[in-house]
């Protein structure tokens, strides 16, 4: 069940990608679907949603984004090259002007020293330009994918109203 503020934040991402006539797409691996979750939970999503990947291995963020077998050798999938990289790909497989991404460690196992359990990267953007943030706590398995799912729908609004404002002044 989706929070209130999650359908707000929804809410205004739908007026925003209609009003833009853009489209998006995601990518998720820890979250496994509740960012597009969040993202159809308003009618008309058909308008501008398009689908999402759900990479949970690697494998999948290889064959299906097209994020690189160097990249996730060398930093792990948890780490801000592969969620852009996942942003990248979205965009690219699903043919979306942007893309959300999700990779991280939800919990409660998993985690590592240098990569605790908690650890979310989050990325959203076009193929040229995305913005990322790390989300860090532990609140166990459900919160802290709730938090991740929300933070990327409030990040992708911010990202979404920072392209209208620079369209509107160019």
């Amino acid at each position: 069940m989706l929070d209130f503020e999650s359908k707000i934040i929804s809410r205004e991402v739908s007026q925003l990608l209609w009003e833009m006539e853009k489209t998006v797409s995601t990518a998720e691996s820890c979250t496994g679907g509740r960012v597009a979750e969040a993202i159809i939970a308003v009618p008309g999503a058909s308008k501008y949603f398009k689908g999402g990947i759900i990479s949970y291995v690697d494998e999948v963020k290889e064959a299906l984004l097209g994020v690189s077998a160097e990249v996730l050798a060398e930093q792990t999938a948890v780490c801000e090259d592969v969620a852009r990289l996942m942003v990248q790909g979205a965009c690219r497989t699903l043919n979306t002007d942007y893309a959300i991404a999700a990779t991280g460690i939800a919990g409660p196992t998993g985690g590592t020293k240098d990569i605790p359990v908690g650890t979310i990267w989050l990325a959203c953007g076009s193929p040229e330009k995305q913005v990322t943030m790390k989300v860090e706590e532990d609140h166990g398995r459900d919160i802290n994918l709730a938090i991740a799912t929300n933070k990327a729908m409030q990040m992708f609004l911010e990202f979404l109203k920072s392209e209208t404002e620079t369209t509107s002044e160019g």
